[in-house]
């Protein structure tokens, strides 16, 4: 009786004793922080760029966790212009920090912004989008920068050959009075802001009248321009004074056929005709509305390269 007594008590005591695998549960997983961004736009004026201005982006990442990255975004009148993903360093109280930039080679309104995607060590995060806008300045004759060169390049695409350089020089400030007379403006050499802005834009440029005329010169009695024209394209656009009323320009399509190097008696520099006396040819006088006699007289610096640029037989459409 004793002995049955004790193996029930032993057995009863083995069924209440806990396992080893149920005592020994897993340590709970630490807790991931979460992250904070911040960006900072310098370099602003007033919330404005300059063109060609480089405008720096700071930021930070709160806290700081080695080997997080953020990704840095750019944005031109709301469209994605470029994206960084950018290594944050080590900073001041256990905040990271990063930087980015990006050059203003358009006008328009920007934006920036940065986001840190979740990790396995940090959460995720995002900055609202702060933006700013682009100003563009007045060239000066006498002016050298990179603006005054890209100006310059601007032109040249449209048909404005304003020459090389980063220098507002003589050649360029025609090229202007050329710009504003085929756009209907004053017509003077100054550069306005408004004028560099639609430079830079690709807007202002000349519509060929004949674009399937092959090479050829067009000569738009209202706008006082000299085009010439190739692949139905202008590759030079000078500005002009042509007939004044009491002895016009005669109108039409005509053919290049006669060249006289140098001055003559005229005065008349480098001329190359195109019917009877009518010529285009450089002269002393070329003021921004038509005085001539009759031709076509451009600037005296400008005559030897368009003297090169006409070939014999070559069209002429005057209208």
């Amino acid at each position: 009786m004793i002995r049955r007594l004790a193996l029930t008590v032993g057995a009863a005591a083995l069924l209440a004793a806990p396992t080893t695998a149920a005592a020994a549960a897993p340590p709970p997983k630490p807790a991931v922080p979460k992250a904070t961004v911040t960006v900072e736009v310098g370099g602003l004026e007033g919330g404005k760029a300059t063109i060609l201005d480089t405008v720096p982006v700071t930021g930070t990442l709160k806290p700081f966790v080695p080997g997080q990255r953020v990704e840095v975004t750019f944005y031109r009148n709301g469209q994605e212009v470029v994206s960084h993903k950018i290594a944050v360093q080590p900073g001041a109280e256990e905040t990271g920090t990063f930087e980015s930039s990006v050059v203003m080679r358009e006008g328009g309104k920007y934006a920036v912004s940065a986001k840190h995607a979740a990790t396995a060590t940090l959460g995720a995060d995002s900055t609202v989008r702060k933006s700013w806008t682009v100003s563009f300045p007045q060239l000066n004759p006498g002016e050298c920068n990179e603006v005054v060169g890209v100006f310059k390049s601007h032109l040249a695409k449209m048909g404005y050959v304003s020459g090389g350089g980063k220098c507002f020089t003589a050649r360029l400030g025609r090229e202007v009075l050329a710009y504003r007379k085929v756009n209907g403006m004053a017509r003077t050499q100054k550069a306005g802001a408004g004028l560099v802005r639609l430079a830079f834009e690709g807007k202002g440029g000349y519509h060929v009248k004949y674009p399937n005329a092959g090479e050829h010169a067009e000569v738009p009695l209202a706008l006082q321009v000299l085009v010439l024209v190739k692949q139905g394209k202008p590759f030079a656009i000078y500005p002009v004074s042509t007939g004044k009323p009491s002895t016009p320009t005669i109108t039409g399509h005509y053919q290049f056929y006669r060249q006289e190097p140098g001055y003559n008696s005229e005065g008349m520099y480098y001329s190359f005709y195109w019917y009877n006396g009518y010529a285009v040819h450089g002269y002393a006088e070329v003021p921004n509305y038509a005085a001539s006699h009759g031709c076509v007289r451009t600037f005296i610096a400008d005559q030897p390269r368009i003297y090169e640029q006409l070939h014999f037989g070559e069209s002429i459409y005057v209208f």
